[in-house]
């Protein structure tokens, strides 16, 4: 039950984002379940590769190329999906930004609503 709200709810934060931000662009409820699917599978399979690859660059940058990361994997799901779209790396970082808080957020209420 728990990862359907949860499912739903990034879902939901990605239509969010897509309206406060002219850079992202999902055409409809169904695209939005799909690229919260794909994003969230990408994190799960993609990033942690990539973060252990990319350990130097991310100590020396202390910590900030992880917003590299973030966005890529944003960008990517986007490049995989139809109705969903984001216009180039620079709306992906600042997408994957908005899209994070909105995570932190949900991840949050989860955890109160869930676990009282």
């Amino acid at each position: 039950m728990k990862l359907i709200v949860k499912w739903l709810l990034s879902a939901a934060a990605l239509l969010a984002v897509a309206y406060l931000y002219q850079g992202v662009v999902v055409s409809s409820f169904t695209a939005a379940l799909i690229a919260a699917f794909v994003i969230g599978l990408f994190n799960m399979v993609l990033r942690p590769v990539l973060v252990l690859l990319t350990l130097p660059v991310t100590v020396i940058t202390l910590g900030l190329f992880l917003f590299v990361i973030n966005a890529l994997m944003f960008w990517a799901a986007a490049s995989v999906l139809d109705g969903f779209y984001v216009r180039g790396f620079g709306a992906a970082l600042l997408g994957s930004l908005i899209y994070s808080v909105f995570g932190i957020v949900i991840d949050s209420a989860i955890e109160r609503l869930f676990f009282k």
